[in-house]
């Protein structure tokens, strides 16, 4: 793991942190689990229980909340050269419960409302929820 300045990662000891890079001034709750070859930005913070395989790349101030779950392989168990790259580009919020299926591109300035899954691109500064959760808006 590379973990930039100013970093900080609450409870390392209860998480699983492999051969990643973290940049700068993020903040990082326990347990997450974070794959080999992540790339975090810098200003990133990361609730607790989020789990960030391979392939996944954040931008900079990208905000996870607990229990934020990304895939990497839409047909699993198949080999690693059939995993797909998630990325999820500056100033993004994801919320509470989401999850984020591989091979999409989430863009600048959007906004994942919770328990969304994802599961194709977002253009950039999109408001995306649930139907059935619009309701309560």
């Amino acid at each position: 793991m590379k973990k930039g300045h100013e970093t900080r990662i609450w409870h390392e000891d209860k998480s699983v942190i492999l051969d990643c890079i973290i940049g700068d001034n993020c903040t990082l709750h326990a347990p997450i689990w974070v794959g080999n070859n992540v790339i975090i930005g810098n200003d990133c913070k990361i609730q607790a229980f989020c789990f960030l395989p391979e392939g996944v790349e954040l931008g900079n101030n990208v905000f996870l909340g607990p229990n934020v779950t990304f895939s990497n392989d839409k047909r699993p168990p198949r080999g690693k050269e059939d995993w797909e790259k998630t990325i999820v580009e500056d100033d993004v919020s994801i919320g509470a419960g989401c999850v984020i299926v591989c091979g999409v591109t989430i863009g600048k300035g959007s906004m994942i409302g919770a328990g969304t899954t994802v599961f194709k691109d977002v253009p950039p500064g999109s408001t995306v929820v649930n139907r059935k959760e619009m309701r309560f808006l």
